[in-house]
């Protein structure tokens, strides 16, 4: 049995909206799963456990990113990019969700080719983690000629995701609704895209579209990276209770109002965040972290919240067992600290400053996978492995 302790934490967050902050100073972890949180009480059975010094740091769950393009290992064609998977993982993400495979070279738009396309993908991503990230790859971008014995074949194959409605040939809601329709019945969630057209092939979704097409999530809400008004966004938030993406490639302005309106009618529970790249706008490693800073120092959502909004918020929409400090839960943590410079004390109050956070240690799974974040600045308090 493997175990690890993570001891002298000053601060644990726990992405649980419901109540985001934990007493607790020591956290253990076995095989994989989080086991314990508690005092220094929790070191007294540590045997053989591998130590970790947090250094009086704050320690998160790891973050999500639900909005990514993913194409195929860790490489990115849209930006000519390798390694961005990896890049991410050192600005503390580690689980990513795929809005579909857009940039895919030479992809189908038939109905056999994007059901292969999305079961061979969301294969490749189980078996082989880029960087040990958890990628839920495979979202199958909807096209024409889909039947509902497709999504039944899609979800014996592992393919739970439908990406972003609007990417591919299905396009308006009398279109989508029986694919959505089947895609619930058979366990999928469902992704639409939301605002003006992102891509050559793409199309413009307004709110009375989202509406009548049900899905899960509100894709890029405030843009991909045109957005709709703030009346459309009224009425998402008003007439129903999916999910709203804001993402860093989107419009900021529609991304404060977004979260300052959520936080006013007590939705702030519905929020969660993506990059929505690789994209046009291109590729950022740190961009699920400046969402935090951008929500919590400019729309006045506290900075524990903001986190939620990276974490727990967007595993209870896709029902996955991680993004929250709990018992149980996989043991996918980050290890922060207030930069280096910073005018904050800790972790949570430089994300409040709009500083992104030095983070010293990332674990998947109990394992940690980054010692030293080679993206962002250094942590005044560097948690270390004893």
């Amino acid at each position: 049995m493997s175990k690890t302790i993570i001891k002298n934490i000053g601060k644990i967050v726990s992405g649980d909206i419901k109540s985001p902050v934990l007493q607790g100073d020591t956290i253990v972890v076995e095989d994989g799963l989080i086991a314990a949180i508690g005092g220094e009480e929790l070191m007294k059975d540590a045997g053989d456990a591998t130590i970790i010094d947090a250094a009086g740091s704050t320690v998160t769950p790891g973050l999500l990113d639900t909005h990514v393009h993913v194409s195929g290992g860790d490489f990115a064609p849209r930006q000519k990019t390798m390694d961005f998977i990896s890049s991410a993982l050192h600005g503390g993400v580690t689980t990513m969700i795929s809005a579909g495979s857009p940039h895919f070279p030479g992809r189908p738009k038939d109905a056999a080719g994007t059901k292969a396309l999305a079961i061979t993908l969301s294969k490749s991503y189980y078996n082989a983690r880029p960087a040990g990230v958890k990628v839920h790859g495979g979202a199958v971008i909807l096209e024409k000629g889909l039947t509902e014995a497709d999504f039944i074949e899609m979800k014996k194959e592992g393919v739970w995701i439908v990406g972003e409605v609007g990417l591919g040939t299905i396009k308006n809601p009398e279109d989508a609704a029986p694919m959505v329709e089947w895609a619930h019945k058979h366990g999928f969630k469902v992704q639409m895209h939301t605002g003006g057209t992102s891509i050559p092939g793409s199309s413009t979704v307004t709110a009375d579209d989202v509406i009548k097409t049900k899905p899960d999530v509100v894709s890029h809400i405030n843009g991909g990276p045109t957005a709709i008004s703030t009346q459309e966004v009224d009425r998402i938030m008003d007439e129903t209770d999916f999910a709203m993406e804001i993402v860093q490639c989107g419009n900021p302005k529609i991304a404060d109002y977004v979260a300052r309106r959520a936080a006013e009618k007590g939705q702030l529970g519905r929020v969660i965040f993506g990059n929505d790249a690789p994209s046009g706008t291109g590729l950022i490693p740190l961009g699920i972290l400046r969402n935090m800073c951008q929500i919590a120092s400019l729309s006045d959502i506290d900075p524990e919240v903001a986190v939620c909004m990276a974490t727990g918020n967007s595993t209870a929409v896709y029902g996955l067992n991680t993004g929250i400090i709990a018992v149980g839960k996989e043991a996918d943590i980050v290890i922060m600290d207030t930069p280096l410079g910073s005018v904050a004390e800790d972790a949570m109050g430089a994300i409040a400053a709009g500083d992104v956070p030095g983070i010293s240690v990332v674990l998947i799974d109990g394992e940690a996978v980054v010692t030293k974040s080679r993206n962002t600045p250094p942590a005044k308090r560097a948690a270390k492995i004893l």
